[in-house]
Order: C-alpha cells, then sequence, then structure tokens
C-alpha cells in the first residue's frame, strides 16, 4: 500500500478556488456602498406634507387633533396635554367608528408624530389619518 501525497498530479484537487467568490462579493460591496445614499430618505429633498387629493370612504366619526410647530396639542379646538390624549385614546378609540384625524404643521419634528402614533397603537386604535394639503 503506497499513500498518495497532495503533490501529485494524478489527482484530484481538493481545495476550492474562491479569488472568483471574492471578486463577485467586492462589486456587489461596491454596488450597495453607491446606492445606498440614494435609498436613504434624507438623501432625497421631498415635502411630506403635500399630496395629491384622497376621497374619505367610509364616514367615521372623525376628531381632529392639530400638533403645532412648537409640538403642542390641540384637540377639538381645546389644548391638551399628552396623557390627556393617551387617556382619551383608551376611552374613545375603542368605538370602531372612532377616527383620529392629526393636522400637524410641516416643521413638527417626525419624533413627536412617532410617539403620538404609538400611543394610538398602544390605545388600539383603529384609524388614524394625517390630513395634507393637496399638490397645487
Amino acid at each position: 500500500m503506497s499513500m498518495r501525497s497532495s503533490g501529485d498530479s494524478e489527482g484530484a484537487i481538493a481545495e476550492i478556488n474562491v479569488t472568483p467568490l471574492v471578486d463577485v462579493m467586492l462589486v456587489l460591496l461596491i454596488i450597495f456602498i453607491v446606492t445606498a445614499p440614494m435609498i436613504t430618505p434624507q438623501a432625497m429633498k421631498i415635502n411630506l406634507p403635500q399630496t395629491d387629493r384622497v376621497v374619505q370612504r367610509d364616514q367615521a366619526k372623525n376628531e381632529v387633533l392639530v400638533v403645532s410647530k412648537d409640538g403642542a396639542l390641540n384637540y377639538k379646538g381645546v389644548p391638551i396635554t399628552d396623557a390627556g390624549l393617551q387617556s382619551l385614546m383608551l376611552t374613545d378609540g375603542k368605538s370602531p367608528h372612532f377616527q383620529l384625524q392629526v393636522q400637524a404643521d410641516e416643521a413638527v419634528p417626525y419624533g413627536r408624530i412617532a410617539q403620538i402614533m404609538a400611543w394610538a397603537q398602544t390605545a388600539g386604535l383603529q384609524k388614524l389619518t394625517f390630513i395634507t394639503v393637496p399638490n397645487r
């Protein structure tokens, strides 16, 4: 019995050539690096509050929440605190016909709107809409 060494020219090559794999991976990495800044919203100059006109299909009990530029809340024309809005969502939001319409100033930070959306989701609010102005 003789043993073959890895230097024999008759034996099969047991090594995988990873050079083509590395080449493909580097090309994909370069593509992702170049396209990533184009995908992020911060790179796009957009104006979210202007949208096409949308017609409301169902007749829900619409209640208006106004969020001013400084983040202050105003519900049905009356100033309301954060805790008051949360408790209101918990009580009135249980009705299937209750719909909260948020009218937020364009300068309101997204974090404030996200906070209101989280409260609505926690309260189990079924309908939450954002009022915008139509495109000119």
